[in-house]
């Protein structure tokens, strides 16, 4: 790590970037790193081809947008988590408390991790349709600036108790099979609430698979029976619920909309899903 890019989204978590950026500045001066510090946006729209480390400094959608930049490149992705969720820093062993974050940034430890793609889409984390689209794209960003990640939580509860079953066509292993279904979630990492639950068993971030989740349950009490499963671990296939891995995976398009980290997406055509492994380098515990 000798030239870093900071990436910030000062509207992340309650602007804990905002608050984070003088501590980050002077641990990188101190080690006599060359450093630019730029927004969200501005990295978007810009060339970055001279720094070696990227460091996210935002939520899930900042670091998944950072992530998908630096993937197939030689550079390397770290992250200070400062959104609701941080999926992808729990999933990594990354603490949300800065001093314990750049001690293992000091490290370097880098490891290299799978990354999805969804038709032309690039995908670090999950891709989900129904019941979880619902919840990443509809839970109102007042409500996350006031709870926090349990903002998620209190939308998961609220869309329960209307879940909506609609008809998939799903093709993997050879096989095509019709399912009638809440949600499907196509998880490179599979946790929520962070850490919390997970949806997928011995899910794995460089395994070269990734996992799906197909929830049956159609109404609030089959659902929450499968959700206290879920919680507690027990997660096999049965009438409310279906979990596999894959390397490949194609969907028939009856709808148009899901999201793909936590990006509200429409898709146009047939849906192919296929791993791309050891697509990213990225700085973890």
């Amino acid at each position: 790590m000798n030239k870093v890019l900071v990436v910030f989204n000062y509207n992340a978590g309650r602007k804990q970037a905002v608050i984070h950026k003088k501590i980050i500045h002077d641990f990188l001066f101190k080690r006599g790193y060359k450093f630019k510090f730029v927004s969200i946006d501005e990295f978007m729209s810009n060339d970055f081809d001279e720094f070696d480390t990227i460091i996210a400094v935002g939520g899930d959608g900042t670091v998944n947008k950072v992530a998908q930049m630096v993937a197939f490149t030689d550079k390397t992705l770290a992250i200070i988590p400062t959104g609701t969720a941080n999926l992808l820093a729990a999933k990594l062993g990354i603490p949300t408390n800065l001093k314990k974050n750049l001690k293992i940034l000091s490290k370097e430890n880098i490891k290299k991790i799978d990354a999805l793609k969804i038709n032309d889409e690039q995908c670090v984390l999950r891709c989900g349709f129904g019941y979880d689209s619902d919840i990443i794209c509809k839970t109102p960003q007042s409500l996350k600036n006031r709870f926090g990640y349990l903002a998620y939580f209190i939308a998961g509860i609220i869309f329960a108790l209307r879940l909506t079953p609609k008809e998939y066509e799903i093709t993997y292993n050879g096989k095509t099979t019709s399912i009638k279904a809440t949600c499907i979630i196509i998880g490179n990492a599979s946790n929520m609430y962070r850490n919390i639950i997970s949806v997928a068993n011995k899910s794995e971030l460089d395994d070269g698979l990734f996992d799906v989740f197909i929830l049956k349950a159609i109404n609030p009490i089959t659902f929450f029976y499968e959700f206290l499963r879920i919680i507690f671990g027990i997660r096999t296939n049965n009438a409310r619920a279906k979990y596999f891995k894959a390397r490949s995976l194609s969907i028939k398009n009856f709808w148009t909309t899901c999201h793909i980290d936590g990006e509200k997406t429409k898709l146009k055509r047939d849906i192919e899903v296929r791993v791309i492994p050891q697509a990213i380098k990225v700085i973890s515990k």
